[in-house]
């Protein structure tokens, strides 16, 4: 069994890593640029964000009639400057993306854009076909805000012996109840606790992530870390206080 820890953001020394971000040249929805959105999290005080923009079967501003590999490189420009941004600013930077299957939707990590380019038929697959082939590409699948409800969501949908961990806190969700049904979930079927603060904009109050014990050289050092179970904590939202019905604003 996975033991996570929880902890408050203003308690525990370490990375400050934010899971769940979005910049305005790759998601549909995205508000601000990499850059700025990079230097938000340098003036909040974290060390990492994970660039999790939306694929191009979620809310991409890539332009779908155009060959595959260049919808890839430019699902990619938002990483790539937000890399560029924390080169200069001092904030670690790494790849993720937010895969959708009819508005269920997972973050994926440790794949990257030559395997993208390769791999097209992957936008054929269902969940059940999908998940295991990104794990086997050495991938890390956490079903994003499982329990969210809002009008662009059909249904809900669960792989709890497909996946690698839930993410159990998303400050995008409007209302507390999902993130709590989401920490029961991961509980019951013994699944890892990612959380993030799913940001589009900017953050006022320091938003969500994980701390790690140890400072990550690359993605695939956060993937060993959450598959070890150990050596890290999430805050944010219920991780703060799950006793509370009060949100954090970002």
């Amino acid at each position: 069994m996975v033991i996570n820890k929880i902890c408050s953001m203003f308690s525990k020394k370490g990375f400050k890593l934010e899971t769940h971000m979005h910049t305005s040249e790759s998601s549909l929805c995205g508000i601000k640029s990499a850059y700025d959105m990079v230097k938000i999290y340098k003036d909040n005080g974290y060390d990492g964000v994970i660039v999790t923009d939306h694929f191009l079967n979620g809310n991409t501003v890539v332009d779908l009639s155009l060959p595959w590999d260049k919808q890839i490189d430019d699902f990619y420009v938002g990483y790539e400057r937000a890399l560029k941004a924390g080169r200069e600013l001092g904030v670690k930077v790494f790849p993720g993306v937010e895969y959708n299957y009819a508005t269920t939707e997972f973050i994926v990590l440790g794949i990257g854009k030559e395997w993208f380019k390769a791999n097209e038929k992957i936008m054929e697959m269902t969940p059940e076909e999908f998940i295991p082939y990104f794990r086997n590409a050495g991938g890390y699948v956490i079903h994003a805000h499982p329990f969210r409800e809002a009008s662009y969501i059909s249904k809900h949908r669960f792989y709890p012996k497909l996946v690698d961990a839930v993410e159990v806190v998303n400050l995008g969700n409007r209302d507390w109840e999902y993130d709590r049904l989401a920490y029961e979930y991961a509980v019951e079927n013994k699944l890892p606790f990612t959380a993030g603060s799913d940001a589009h904009t900017f953050l006022r109050y320091g938003g969500a992530g994980l701390i790690l014990e140890n400072t990550p050289n690359d993605v695939y050092d956060i993937i060993n870390i959450l598959r070890s179970g150990a050596g890290y904590s999430i805050f944010g939202g219920i991780a703060n206080d799950l006793s509370t019905n009060q949100r954090m604003q970002f």
